[in-house]
């Protein structure tokens, strides 16, 4: 059974009121791949009723009211992405779709969303406690670069009037505070709950590290950098130590973060009774378009060592792995064969990475996560532990669950981690049975210089994988492809590494048919270097292609196969010096231009002049001007 939606749901149950009001961006989607509908169903575990308000009308304060007032308080999440991301492509264009809300269809929830509907359901009961959670309040909760601003903003905290926020997946948090608000306890002196921040007037007089302040951040951007990588290096649940921010004349507190989730809890958590599809309201409105990729996908692990620096998981589910166990995964596996739609097929068994099952190393589980080092970029650490055994035997009893014809692995596989494990029977499974013809894999580039800003393995991790793929492909007589994921334009990639990119792409015989821009999202530490121009692990300053033209280069040389895309990749070589790339050579990216007027012998002879004296002036000693970065 659902929750209830309504005031007369709530009524049919036998209710006079709701303890807690949870409040999302998304459309009501009872299914654990949703954050809503985890922490509602973990509250209804702990004895509490609760009232969903999905994608409420912000511009109508009755929109709020319609439980009447809860006895405890209200938990508001933006939804399961930040709703800016919902909301705009990178190019800062509004979208017309959202998967997450009814129909498909844009424009269901406000910018901003989660400070937006805290603060509505503050002018409605004034002294409510409000509680923010989810990934927009998670990844905002300091002081933060905003893309579609372009400027820096204050703690979500100080903006949405929230009482309080918790960060990370939320559970626990939300366990602690729920209780002791029905124990009488006032929401003010809920300040001890690791995993939670809150605003307060006072000097912090508990153990922490003060970051520079608002005011600090968001006139020097060294200073930004600088805390951008003390708030990373300490979302850390073993030696992660309370941060604080000051912020004009009030004080955000970061407690050290909560404890992942242990298996057991996992296992409690996705055995609770979702009905794993949208509410039935949405069947005229055309459903709700996200159910498809997660309606028969099973998520076995939370967090992720792998760290890229353009990822958000760092810092907010944070990279420290667990898993639940095989009995509670096999057991979702077999739920999902008495799905009336299932067809035989488990779309996925993964999670943030697909193919990890435990912590990296031994040393994790009693000193936490190493700060400021990858276990995996740009090569794995000798300290690494790789195996896939517990995974390949999850996935052995999968396929032998009656009903069930094939289980395939969608989410992100972490080739560099799968190339190391000498044990090669994963690997051989995985291309026998797991793929749908396709495996997305993602090496985003192949510029060692651009990879090491990415927090990435070097290219030659995807050489071994692909060449091994292949090889495994043929043995097994299979006609299966690699799909890699490419990144343009992140911070530290120059024109000339966007052109190493394109004749690797051409000598790989890749042609990728979409590429991401870097998109700058809340929180990350790739978000930080666009934002400043400095790499906050080396405090070095770096490129950062920011203007329309540069970013349109970088992402047509990643597709010079196009027509349409000739005119700009001939301007981008030409600015890069490459003409030599022009033309209809084997090495060439994009022929000559068939419109080009002839130029006389007296005009090419000026330009080389120009030129002439233009290389002149680099020419001296290396100086401050003559001197690469």
């Amino acid at each position: 059974m659902f929750l209830p939606i309504s005031k007369q749901d709530m009524l049919s149950r036998g209710w006079n009121s709701i303890d807690f009001l949870v409040v999302t961006g998304d459309a009501y989607v009872d299914h654990p791949s949703f954050g809503t509908a985890i922490i509602s169903r973990v509250l209804e575990a702990e004895g509490f009723k609760v009232g969903i308000l999905s994608a409420p009308n912000h511009k109508n304060l009755d929109a709020f009211k319609i439980f009447g007032r809860p006895k405890y308080g209200a938990l508001v999440s933006a939804g399961n992405i930040d709703s800016m991301v919902s909301n705009y492509t990178a190019a800062k264009k509004k979208r017309s779709d959202d998967a997450y809300s009814a129909g498909g269809k844009g424009g269901n929830r406000p910018d901003y969303a989660c400070a937006v509907y805290s603060k509505k359901i503050k002018e409605a009961y004034p002294d409510l406690p409000v509680i923010i959670g989810g990934l927009e309040a998670s990844l905002r909760r300091f002081a933060h670069y905003d893309y579609w601003k372009d400027t820096v903003l204050p703690s979500i905290l100080i903006d949405s009037q929230a009482d309080l926020l918790t960060f990370g997946m939320g559970e626990n948090q939300t366990i602690q505070i729920a209780n002791r608000l029905a124990k009488g306890e006032d929401i003010s002196t809920l300040t001890d709950i690791l995993g939670t921040c809150y605003i307060t007037e006072n000097i912090p007089d508990k153990k922490g590290v003060f970051l520079a302040s608002f005011e600090k951040v968001s006139s020097d951007k060294r200073a930004y950098a600088e805390a951008a990588r003390i708030e990373l290096e300490e979302q850390d649940h073993i030696r992660g130590k309370a941060l604080f921010q000051k912020h004009g004349n009030k004080y955000l507190v970061q407690n050290a973060p909560m404890p992942p989730l242990t298996t057991k809890e996992l296992d409690r958590v996705y055995a609770l009774p979702f009905e794993r599809y949208y509410h039935p309201i949405y069947e005229d409105m055309g459903g709700v378009p996200a159910i498809a990729e997660v309606e028969f996908s099973i998520t076995h692990n939370r967090g992720c060592f792998g760290a890229c620096n353009f990822c958000s998981l760092a810092f907010h589910q944070g990279r420290y792995i667990t898993s639940r166990s095989k009995e509670s995964v096999i057991n979702e596996a077999k739920l999902l064969t008495e799905n009336p739609h299932f067809k035989g097929y488990i779309h996925d068994v993964g999670g943030p990475t697909a193919n990890f099952r435990k912590p990296s190393c031994e040393k994790q589980i009693k000193s936490g996560l190493c700060k400021n080092k990858k276990c995996l970029a740009p090569s794995p650490c000798p300290a690494l532990k790789v195996e896939h055994n517990e995974y390949l035997d999850i996935l052995r009893a999968m396929r032998d669950i009656p009903k069930v014809k094939k289980v395939f692995i969608r989410s992100g596989i972490r080739f560099d981690y799968l190339c190391e494990d000498k044990d090669d029977a994963f690997f051989r499974e995985l291309v026998k049975h797991h793929i749908s013809g396709q495996l997305k894999v993602a090496p985003e580039h192949c510029s060692a210089a651009v990879l090491d800003k990415m927090g990435k393995p070097h290219i030659e991790s995807y050489i071994r994988f692909k060449k091994k793929y292949n090889a495994l492909n043929k043995e097994m007589g299979k006609e299966q492809y690699l799909v890699p994921y490419l990144m343009s334009s992140h911070p530290g990639s120059r024109l000339k590494d966007a052109i190493e990119l394109a004749l690797f792409l051409k000598k790989e015989r890749i042609r990728p048919q979409q590429v991401q821009d870097f998109y700058p999202t809340p929180g990350t530490i790739s978000t930080a270097m666009f934002y400043t121009g400095i790499d906050p692990y080396t405090m070095e300053d770096i490129f950062v292609p920011k203007t329309p033209e540069d970013k349109a280069m970088q992402r047509a040389l990643l597709q010079y196969f196009k027509p349409e895309n000739a005119d700009i990749v001939r301007k981008a070589l030409i600015k890069a010096g490459r003409k030599d790339l022009i033309g209809t050579g084997a090495n060439c990216l994009v022929p000559p231009d068939k419109n080009a007027k002839p130029t006389t012998d007296k005009g090419k002879q000026n330009r080389h002049n120009k030129t002439k004296k233009v290389s002149h002036q680099w020419q001296g000693p290396k100086g401050k001007s003559g001197k690469k970065r």
